[in-house]
């Protein structure tokens, strides 16, 4: 335990969120740009007290008003006291309207946890939440290694539809589940006792026909077999593409027909 003095005669134990990380990310993730508060731009939402550190629930919404002449065009998520602090940054296809994106994160120590969204003027917004949580960047896997070698690069898709919507209108739901270990490199194999190497998938795409709906660059903290899941409009289009890349090289491709009705 760091123990400091604040007397004579006197100790004080330093607590696990004695020192605030965040001025250091500020510099190194965005430049020392500056960020200012992001109420009424951007939301984030995740439990306070964390059931699996190894998988954590987070959303991200947008709350710009549509008065607002100005457009997100990314969001970056930055777990502060985690290894590797960048999470993920999601870029947001032009002119599809995404108003949400959900995923699961691995959360390393009790840590807030920013949303950083950029507009289409280049401003920086930031809204942040705190999490109990420990433990989630060197949790071993649910899988075994067979498993996640048999599923590996599956994609699923899924589509949603609001029910006070029609088929081709409206703001509608997707999810993309790709299965994948995600290793963070903090994990320890049980048998043989040595780390695990870092693999995991840092490039996501996703289309509607040849338009960009959203994009992901991720890192160590998202959950194994990443989970997006997001909101936005359609544009008529008659077919999903998605494309992911893992850190190993592997190219994993999809493509769904859209149909009139979710599935």
């Amino acid at each position: 335990m760091t123990v400091t003095p604040i007397g004579a005669g006197s100790i004080q134990a330093a607590t696990p969120d004695s020192f605030d990380p965040w001025p250091g990310l500020v510099q190194d993730i965005f430049n020392n740009r500056q960020i200012d508060e992001g109420a009424g731009i951007v939301a984030i939402e995740m439990p306070y007290r964390a059931e699996d550190a190894a998988i954590v629930p987070v959303t991200l919404r947008i709350t710009l008003s549509p008065a607002d002449n100005r457009r997100v065009v990314a969001i970056t998520l930055v777990i502060d006291q985690n290894p590797a602090p960048m999470a993920a940054r999601f870029e947001l296809g032009q002119d599809s309207s995404v108003s949400e994106i959900s995923t699961r994160i691995r959360v390393n120590n009790y840590t807030d946890v920013h949303a950083v969204a950029e507009l289409s003027d280049g401003k920086l917004y930031m809204t942040k939440t705190y999490v109990k949580a420990s433990g989630g960047c060197s949790a071993p896997a649910a899988k075994n290694a067979e498993e996640a070698k048999a599923r590996l690069g599956q994609i699923r898709f899924r589509q949603f539809a609001k029910a006070t919507d029609g088929p081709q209108n409206g703001t509608r739901e997707a999810q993309i589940m790709i299965g994948h270990p995600n290793n963070s490199g903090l994990q320890m194999d049980q048998l043989t006792r040595l780390y695990i190497p870092a693999f995991f998938i840092n490039e996501l795409r996703i289309w509607q026909d040849d338009t960009l709906v959203l994009a992901m660059q991720g890192g160590i903290s998202i959950s194994e077999d990443p989970n997006i899941r997001f909101a936005y409009v359609p544009n008529g289009a008659k077919r999903v593409r998605v494309e992911a890349r893992d850190t190993e090289g592997h190219l994993f491709q999809g493509e769904w027909p859209v149909e009139n009705s979710g599935i």
